[in-house]
């Protein structure tokens, strides 16, 4: 029982890390544009996660459902993933890098199943196309490698085209005008943006929590438990059918998303919003709407897809309509690195730790 616990307070610690390693995501517009104070767009990022966060639970349910099979799950498994994306993390936060925090759990997750099941690959879920619509199938192919490459494509494509359009339809405005008004506007854009943060990110934690729980019920460690923690008791779901994420979960996960948010994380910050294009409020606000729109479609159809990567996509695109030369390649080349290793990389942290944690098991 102790180390069911053990997974929730390390899976909250992964989220608190999330919140000020991803703020930059939400807030890194409005703060390079001076349309915001720091202290302001930490405080609105805060706010507007943990709204998100407690909105809906399609993504957790993939998480929880659909990349490893449930049978290899342990808590010593999820503690083995959530270590390994937990250190990926703080290294790409120390450089300044604007990684995945998505994928570094996937990777963890994927990284410490194939540990636990002696290296055998058949326990990761790589593809189960769905008979009706393809986003709709199971597995890392259809959740994590096709969004991985469509979802920062829509956002190079989608912030182009909206900064091109932008800049033909005010072509004959002045720029005192265009910045006063659209630095009005890029407040809701970067709120809708801190609210579909919140409704994408805080889910993976909530999966990872169910998952556990569902590992202590199915393993008996909860069977002593007093009657007051009986809310601990999560069934394995029926064949088909995903884990439910109960309102304890997303309350928890949010609160603690939104204490990481409000830590802020100003190296990201200074990377996205300074060191790709210089921005001005209406590539801001352009930027800020086309990365809400991808994740909003995303999480619909329960996507874990990463908002560091729609962002980072939105703001080459955007900065490509601006002009192709004014983006900063140099920059945009760490952080693709950055983007190719971390499922890798987190995975074979996870990986290593998993088979450490089972080498001290058969000492």
């Amino acid at each position: 029982m102790t180390i069911v616990f053990l997974v929730i307070f390390i899976a909250l610690v992964f989220e608190y890390i999330n919140g000020f390693h991803d703020t930059a995501n939400s807030i890194a517009m409005v703060v390079s544009t001076k349309v915001l104070s720091p202290r302001e767009a930490v405080m609105l990022a805060a706010v507007t996660n943990l709204l998100g966060a407690m909105t809906g639970t399609a993504v957790a349910k993939t998480i929880a459902s659909g990349l490893v099979a449930a049978n290899i799950v342990t808590s010593d498994v999820l503690i083995c993933a959530l270590l390994g994306a937990i250190i990926w993390n703080l290294i790409t936060w120390w450089f300044g890098l604007p990684s995945s925090s998505s994928h570094a759990l996937i990777g963890g997750l994927c990284g410490a199943a194939l540990a636990a099941a002696g290296g055998k690959w058949s326990v990761i879920i790589w593809s189960e196309p769905s008979s009706v619509h393809w986003w709709e199938g199971k597995g890392v192919l259809w959740k994590v490698i096709v969004p991985m490459v469509v979802s920062p494509a829509c956002g190079f494509v989608v912030g182009f085209i909206m900064m091109a359009l932008l800049y033909i339809c005010l072509q004959r405005a002045r720029p005192t005008v265009i910045n006063k008004v659209f630095g009005k506007i890029q407040m809701l854009s970067a709120a809708s943006m801190g609210f579909m943060h919140g409704t994408n990110d805080a889910q993976k934690t909530m999966g990872i929590i169910a998952l556990a729980l569902v590992a202590g019920t199915t393993t008996g460690a909860f069977d002593k438990l007093p009657s007051w923690l009986h809310f601990l008791h999560t069934p394995a779901p029926e064949q088909g059918k995903s884990v439910e994420i109960v309102f304890w979960i997303k309350a928890m996960c949010a609160l603690t998303m939104a204490a990481g948010t409000a830590a802020g994380g100003w190296r990201i910050i200074r990377t996205l919003g300074t060191k790709v294009v210089k921005l001005q409020p209406i590539n801001g606000f352009a930027i800020d709407t086309t990365s809400s729109l991808v994740i909003f479609a995303a999480t619909h159809f329960g996507i874990p897809v990463s908002t560091t990567h729609n962002v980072s996509a939105a703001v080459m695109g955007v900065g490509a309509a601006k002009r192709f030369n004014s983006i900063r390649w140099t920059t945009v080349e760490r952080i693709l690195w950055a983007w190719i290793l971390t499922i890798p990389i987190s995975g074979t942290v996870a990986f290593a730790l998993m088979e450490l944690v089972r080498l001290f098991k058969r000492a």
